[in-house]
């Protein structure tokens, strides 16, 4: 490795020293404000780094990884995602009796794992990087299981979703192996060059099936959804936030990588498959989060749905055989920026009124009643986030939506588009649900909150920021869109 592959590397580097640098921290000085402080500081200049790189080319760094802008766009939003989850968990941790500086390092580490998933170019490191995530996942989902909230609920969400991971990394395993029987090597870009004697295409088909599968149950996909409401309710709030974003996405990044490498054209027969899939997430999906009164399993239903809609323009890319130039590519990125605000936007907000009570997170919907009254930012922000999820005009859901419609119809996928539309007049229903709930007048018994006027102010900072992105993006997103572009032309 040289000089200018190790300047490639920096954003992981930093985002790995910060975990490094933590666990050298709290072996000597025990402070969540500095520890929140350090974390924060330390992800930024990652952030900063990778955005900064963009442009510099393709470096391969040995076979493994390889630094494109496609990497250092969504590696920024990776580690941008990361850096508001540290900062959404201060508050929430400070009302909680839980030991509070070991997170920051499961952070960081789950934060390296998506970065080099996101730029794996080899089999080896993509399946190092979704454990890397997974595994620091497992220990953040039950972190609060001694803090007192729910913590039969949160044993449960994490030993689920460990079970869960397992199984997933059993199919990705046996998938990778039956591409390599095929092709005789593990890069990803494995049928430009097949290096040993070339099996049964039955080979290629199976294992790629298997490995579809694999990332299905991280992205939460029906039938391989069944852990999702669970481990969102069991998990602290800020956890839920950064496995519904983060998590998903640096999935979704390297699914568009290794399809874009693998040549869409040779998986034809995944289609049916996918279609099925993605029909299902986005009617099951939206047809249990009507039933729930419990506002983080509505979130986790919700976002089966969301990665529904991600699918139709998945299926739009995979039917144009050309996909780093596509529209459909393009919907993906947008929807992936949009779908990310829009969550981390609901789950500050929740956290920061789970960290004034707790009932707010394992309580029913009903507890948010009269809360436009108790709490008007929050209350506002919440709808935001909402209206975005719906995909209302000027947030950037709607701009995620259009792009989904866009490629839709240039594919002329009928079907799904109909589903789509479908899905989203039900997510209709449900988000107004709890927006009507929040604008009720205010109730003799709502429930006692603990006002803690520093975190809150730090929190508020954050969510003031996510709520003005989400418009931003929705009134003004040329930007968003460039970097898409800039980072789809890199593949």
């Amino acid at each position: 490795m040289d000089l200018i592959q190790l300047l490639a590397l920096m954003p992981l580097l930093i985002v790995g020293g910060v975990s490094i640098v933590l666990m050298l921290l709290i072996a000597f000085v025990r402070n969540h404000a500095l520890t929140c402080f350090v974390t924060c500081i330390g992800l930024l200049a990652a952030m900063l780094t990778s955005i900064n790189t963009i442009g510099d080319g393709i470096i391969q760094v040995t076979p493994l990884l390889v630094m494109d802008d496609f990497t250092r766009v969504f590696c920024a939003l990776m580690i941008g995602i990361s850096l508001a989850a540290s900062w959404m968990a201060y508050t929430y941790m400070e009302a909680s009796d839980e030991i509070r500086e070991e997170y920051y390092i499961l952070l960081a580490l789950a934060a390296l794992g998506g970065c080099v998933l996101i730029a794996s170019n080899h089999f080896a490191s993509m399946f190092i990087g979704i454990e890397l995530l997974s595994v620091s996942l497992f220990a953040m989902v039950g972190y609060m299981v001694h803090g007192g909230k729910s913590s039969d609920i949160t044993l449960e969400g994490g030993v689920k979703y460990m079970i869960m991971s397992g199984v997933s990394s059993s199919f990705l395993l046996f998938g990778v192996a039956l591409i390599y029987a095929y092709a005789g090597i593990l890069t990803i870009d494995f049928l430009a060059a097949p290096a040993g004697a070339t099996l049964s295409q039955g080979y290629l088909i199976v294992g790629t099936s298997m490995l579809i599968i694999g990332l299905a149950f991280k992205l939460s996909w029906v039938p391989f959804h069944m852990w999702t409401p669970d481990v969102y309710q069991g998990a602290p709030a800020p956890v839920t936030g950064f496995l519904a974003s983060g998590a998903k996405i640096a999935v979704f990044a390297f699914l568009i990588r290794f399809l874009i490498a693998s040549g869409p054209d040779r998986i034809d027969l995944l289609l049916a498959g996918l279609t099925i899939m993605a029909v299902l997430s986005m009617l099951l999906g939206n047809l249990m989060a009507l039933l729930q009164s419990n506002l983080k399993r509505l979130l986790a239903y919700s976002s089966v749905a969301h990665m529904g809609y991600m699918m139709v323009a998945l299926i739009a890319a995979i039917k144009t055989g050309n996909i780093s130039e596509d529209v459909a590519a393009e919907a993906i990125g947008v929807y992936m920026v949009a779908y990310a605000l829009m969550t981390l936007l609901a789950f500050a907000v929740l956290s920061r009124l789970a960290a004034l009570n707790s009932e707010y997170e394992t309580g029913n919907i009903e507890m948010y009643g009269g809360l436009l009254y108790r709490h008007p930012w929050m209350a506002t922000c919440m709808f935001v986030a909402f209206l975005g999820l719906i995909g209302m005009p000027l947030t950037a859901g709607f701009i995620g939506k259009y792009y989904l419609m866009l490629a839709g119809v240039d594919q002329q996928l009928w079907t799904l588009l109909w589903v789509l539309v479908a899905g989203s007049a039900l997510g209709l229903y449900y988000y107004l649900k709890v927006i009507l709930v929040m604008c009720k007048e205010s109730q003799d018994d709502a429930p006692a909150e603990l006002e803690t006027p520093v975190a809150s102010g730090f929190s508020g900072v954050l969510i003031s920021g996510l709520c003005l992105m989400v418009l931003y993006v929705g009134i003004y997103p040329t930007p968003v869109i460039d970097w898409i572009q800039l980072a789809l032309a890199s593949l």
